[in-house]
């Protein structure tokens, strides 16, 4: 494949090649919009070499284990959009030739939005945004396309704490639709990125009644859809046993918070009421007679990634059997 390229008279020509004793000014590259080709005069003349597409830089890119590339942009020197699109079309096109190539991943960092539209342009999109850079992708092969989705679901989790003499432990809430109602609810909150489900328990209510406690087990989980953001989203209603008790509430967020017999939280409008804060109440009630088991986090290796993770099953079952 040859690739042609011809420049307006107020353009540089930038020679980029394979050539291991070449290397080019990158402080030029930045600056002036290069082309594809190189330029030589001849009698005031200009005349377009033709190179190969394997003749060609492409731009620095990792290998995935799906057939894919990851283009790292924060490790690049700045750089001008045409000269950026320059070398974009470029590395599609050897891309394009590697047989099995699929995706194309573009890393940008948040300092190099300019190049956002010329990548869009050559055929990529969003895939996800984070604080420091945005993700582009771009789907290389004539079928459907089977990159993953970006992040589908937030995970949340509930704490049932209960002390020995049948007391659990409830807030209100200063914010949110709970506000000013006077409902006594458990404490909840969101697990951050990172974080397993029983250790995000735990903070949560060490952060919002300064209560310390130990996790037991995951009670109950539910899953809605098209919530915060259009996603979806995860709650695991978790069983923790308080090792301190006196309560030091949260002011940022927290109204109230305070330890409440079991029935009286039960007997609350919101919880007869609403279906799930009732189910909920149920589950308590029969973990609390010994009448059901959840799931407790037991520690393993992951088979992909070889990193330590947690498996929650039901143990009291599968230790009596």
């Amino acid at each position: 494949m040859i690739i042609r390229c011809l420049l307006p008279p107020s353009s540089s020509s930038i020679f980029i090649t394979n050539n291991p004793s070449f290397r080019p000014n990158l402080n030029l590259l930045a600056a002036r919009p290069p082309s594809l080709g190189i330029s030589s005069r001849n009698n005031n003349h200009s005349k377009l070499r033709s190179l190969r597409v394997d003749d060609y830089v492409a731009l620095p890119a990792k290998e995935d284990d799906h057939g894919g590339v990851t283009v790292e942009m924060s490790t690049h020197p700045p750089i001008h959009p045409i000269h950026f699109t320059s070398l974009l079309k470029a590395s599609l096109l050897q891309w394009k030739q590697q047989v099995g190539k699929k995706g194309v991943w573009i890393k940008l960092p948040i300092e190099l939005v300019n190049l956002i539209e010329p990548a869009v342009k050559e055929g990529f999109y969003y895939h996800h945004a984070e604080p420091d850079y945005l993700m582009l992708v771009h789907w290389i092969p004539v079928t459907n396309n089977t990159l993953p989705p970006n992040a589908s679901h937030r995970v949340g989790v509930g704490a049932f704490v209960m002390k020995e003499n049948g007391e659990v432990l409830v807030v209100q809430e200063k914010g949110g639709k709970m506000r000013g109602k006077g409902v006594w609810k458990f404490p909840t909150g969101v697990v951050e990125e990172g974080e397993d489900i029983c250790d995000a328990a735990v903070r949560e209510v060490k952060e919002e009644t300064g209560i310390d406690a130990k996790f037991v087990e995951i009670l109950a989980f539910r899953q809605s859809h098209k919530k915060f953001f259009e996603k979806s989203d995860l709650f695991f209603m978790c069983m923790l046993e308080p090792v301190s008790f006196d309560i030091q509430k949260q002011d940022r967020e927290i109204e109230a918070a305070q330890w409440m017999s079991f029935e009286e939280y039960v007997a609350q409008d919101f919880v007869q009421k609403h279906d799930l804060p009732r189910y909920i109440a149920e589950i308590c009630l029969a973990k609390r007679d010994e009448r059901y088991a959840g799931f407790s986090p037991v520690s393993t290796i992951s088979s992909f990634s070889k990193s330590q993770c947690n498996v929650y099953l039901n143990t009291t079952d599968l230790s009596s059997s």
